[in-house]
């Protein structure tokens, strides 16, 4: 598969696959077959998938790690947290190991608090993989299976940028600042701004934890700015769906005004907003995958298999969604989890 990064390829709407350069450029060579054979299910395994609050994002995760389970004959223990605080994260994975635990697919609640932890549970032979987010690096976690947050979220700010003409105002609409995602997206969003002399960033939207206190936030900024907004953009599965609501009503309430959007994941009311025109795009994630490959690579760990060096981060790619691929854009991702798969042994690890 030849990756094409170009900016105009996005821009024209196609998809856009950002891959780890490794499961670019070397050959697949691992078949399932091989999998099956290195990577065998021990006697008594039972791994851990822990997020640490209820968020739309996980339930699509859990379509990977079920996926994963029944692949492999084996039951992972599912569990979420009450909020997004390290300490519930602590106690929580703490009391698991207690238990017996040793195998973590694990979202940080907090990249740099979460190392902590994880020094305690690896000394006591646990072995973690990151899905969705990466904790601070150095880390003792093995790997990250994980979106390249910031480079998505340059590549739909460039996209919007070019919809609006070069030019033009932007309200940002962010998650959860806590998220360390969420502080590599506003990087990510405001290094490309900065290229761009005549377009700036006239407000910033953040902390909305439940989807009514999105749309009740993009609804007061977009009223807020009324006479000056030429795009929005949001780098959160909630202020994204917020987005294509608040929009949505806009537009059948006579809005004139002309505003550009792009989002992030694939809610059936962002596609329908691109659908009908009222979005321009939105960057699909591989949440599957992130599910899926963060619990193969602790079987394959379980087998002998270390990561190989340089190899902790794991892209799982993404797409840039428009109008013109809504109905193909799945097909590109789940190649790029399949690649990702049949190559873990030759490109990810080594024993």
């Amino acid at each position: 598969m030849v990756i094409d990064r170009s900016k105009n390829r996005v821009l024209a709407g196609l998809v856009s696959l950002v891959v780890a350069a490794g499961a670019a450029l070397v050959p697949v060579a691992a078949s399932a077959q091989d999998l099956a054979t290195e990577c065998a299910v021990p006697d008594g395994w039972a791994p851990v998938w822990y997020a640490p609050a209820p968020h739309p994002y996980f339930e699509e995760v859990t379509k990977g790690v079920d996926a994963f389970a029944a692949d492999f004959g084996v039951t992972v223990d599912k569990q979420v947290g009450p909020d997004w605080t390290q300490d519930s994260q602590n106690q929580r994975m703490e009391a698991l190991v207690a238990q017996g635990a040793r195998s973590f697919s694990v979202y940080p609640a907090d990249a740099s608090g979460a190392n902590g932890l994880y020094e305690e549970l690896v000394a006591q032979g646990a072995k973690i993989v990151n899905f969705g987010g990466s904790t601070a690096e150095p880390t003792p976690a093995s790997f990250v299976v994980a979106t390249d947050v910031k480079t998505a979220a340059m590549q739909a700010t460039e996209a919007l940028i070019t919809a609006m003409g070069g030019k033009g105002n932007i309200i940002n609409v962010l998650e959860i600042l806590e998220d360390s995602n969420t502080v590599k997206r506003k990087a990510g969003v405001e290094e490309v701004v900065a290229k761009y002399p005549d377009v700036k960033i006239i407000q910033e939207v953040s902390n909305m934890k439940t989807a009514e206190e999105a749309v009740q936030k993009v609804s007061d900024a977009i009223a807020a700015n009324a006479e000056t907004v030429d795009g929005i953009i949001a780098t959160g599965f909630t202020p994204s769906v917020a987005i294509a609501q608040v929009l949505s009503d806009y537009k059948a309430q006579g809005g004139e005004r002309d505003i550009k959007a792009v989002g992030i994941d694939t809610d059936p009311i962002v596609m329908q907003a691109i659908a009908d025109g009222v979005m321009t795009g939105t960057i699909a994630q591989n949440p599957f995958g992130h599910g899926y490959l963060s619990l193969l690579a602790l079987l394959c760990m379980e087998n002998g298999y270390a990561p190989a060096e340089g190899a902790y981060h794991i892209d799982a790619g993404t797409a840039y969604v428009t109008a013109d691929n809504l109905e193909t854009f799945s097909e590109d991702i789940d190649a790029v989890t399949a690649q990702i798969k049949d190559g873990l042994l030759t490109t990810y690890m080594v024993k």
